[in-house]
């Protein structure tokens, strides 16, 4: 579920009266937001760059230290340890996947013929390459990797740390969370034990193996930065993923490699960066990872619960902004809660009866103030189960029951 842009981008709708995305007006610019894979077709959190333009050098600030981090036990090389026992389990993936540009219809009209015959552009392909990291979660070869740095791919490439090397099957992926499932055909492998996310403390030690920008078995340490950050928070908005933040230093081709605890438990799966910014790395934690995975093992697909709607929280600020833009065409009574500013059309927000203008004060009878929270809420119901909404309008409160749909899914390229 997107949090500005709930559930999915939407097309126009009716907005009875109100100017056209009326409600861009209550946010600036967004944060720029970089998927730290280097494969440069796959999906990311922003456009890619070319593999040809230059690297941007940041010279180091000699005042600042990173902070030390020990272990429970004291031992001031319990990295080394963590590593030796958990390096084999961490993968490089490679992939590529062939492009074929597309001729305008123009020239394919017999008055262009005519004059250009087979001097006509033709379609051209050409093969865009990149690679993340991955880690193995089951001993016959399925391995975990975030979405895009799979998304589209032809050809799947998995390389050992001892050098072996096979194809890789992706049994699914999804978008949503940004977690994949890649099986080899291989047995005996080494595993990642794994750990509770759901349990985790800021300051705590955590480190990160991965292969950025090509370096392989490439290994960072920091702490637990922050939990909870929604994708609204950094950037990400159309993700439903409460990530991690931390200061393990995370770069392009990291992504989909592990973040471990000091007893070397996988305790999330590093995904994005924050361009520009120093010691802002996100991981998705490995709670989510697994259920997601599991499902994607199962069935090679997740459904999430959709209701087709754009929202913001509702703040003093925001709301002096609606009245400016919309006058006296929108009657804004209450002081807090989630604005719907966008229905999509036909969609289970819609079919209920859900407007632009109502505010949503409850959902399942549980209080909501903040659109995270209407996210959460959504994404624990069920699909094809109805789920009772709690609105105020123009001052009235008002029951709907909405029955939520599986998310469409919108891929690129």
């Amino acid at each position: 579920m997107k949090t500005t842009n709930h559930d999915l981008a939407p097309k126009k709708t009716d907005t009875r009266g109100l100017p056209q995305r009326w409600w861009m007006l209550l946010y600036g610019v967004a944060m720029v937001f970089l998927g730290s894979c280097s494969l440069v077709p796959a999906k990311t959190f922003e456009t890619r760059q070319s593999d040809t333009q230059p690297q941007e050098t940041i010279e180091p600030n000699q005042g600042i230290v990173p902070p030390p981090i020990f272990s429970s036990s004291g031992d001031p090389n319990f990295v080394v340890k963590v590593v030796q026992n958990v390096g084999p389990a961490v993968v490089r993936i490679d992939s590529s996947r062939t492009i074929t540009s597309r001729v305008p219809d123009e020239f394919n009209d017999p008055f262009f013929r005519r004059f250009f015959g087979d001097a006509a552009p033709q379609p051209r392909q050409r093969v865009e390459r990149g690679s993340g990291s991955g880690f193995i979660i089951n001993s016959s070869g399925q391995i975990l990797t975030n979405s895009h740095v799979v998304d589209g791919a032809d050809r799947v490439t998995v390389i050992l740390k001892d050098g072996r090397t096979f194809d890789g099957k992706v049994l699914g992926e999804d978008p949503v969370t940004d977690v994949a499932v890649i099986k080899i055909d291989a047995n005996n492998l080494p595993t990642l034990s794994v750990g509770n996310s759901d349990a985790l403390q800021p300051g705590e030690a955590v480190i990160a193996i991965g292969n950025p920008l090509g370096l392989n078995n490439t290994v960072t340490s920091g702490i637990i930065s922050a939990t909870g950050r929604s994708g609204r928070d950094i950037g990400a908005s159309d993700k439903r993923v409460d990530y991690i933040q931390t200061d393990a230093a995370i770069n392009p081709g990291n992504s989909g490699g592990p973040l471990l605890n000091a007893r070397g438990q996988v305790i999330a799966m590093n995904t994005a960066i924050i361009r520009g910014a120093q010691g802002l790395g996100f991981a998705i934690p490995i709670n989510t990872a697994q259920k997601i995975a599991q499902q994607l093992i199962a069935t090679g697909k997740v459904d999430h619960p959709y209701l087709g709607v754009q929202m913001v929280t509702l703040t003093p600020e925001i709301k002096e902004k609606i009245r400016d833009s919309a006058g006296d065409r929108l009657k804004l009574t209450a002081d807090e809660g989630v604005l719907l500013v966008e229905i999509v059309p036909r969609s289970p927000a819609a079919v209920a009866g859900l407007r632009v203008g109502d505010v949503i004060k409850s959902i399942n009878s549980q209080p909501v103030t903040k659109i995270e929270e209407v996210q959460k809420l959504v994404e624990n119901s069920k699909i094809g189960t109805k789920l009772p909404i709690q609105v105020e309008r123009n001052g009235q409160i008002v029951q709907i029951a909405v029955q939520p749909a599986a998310l469409p899914v919108r891929r690129e390229g």
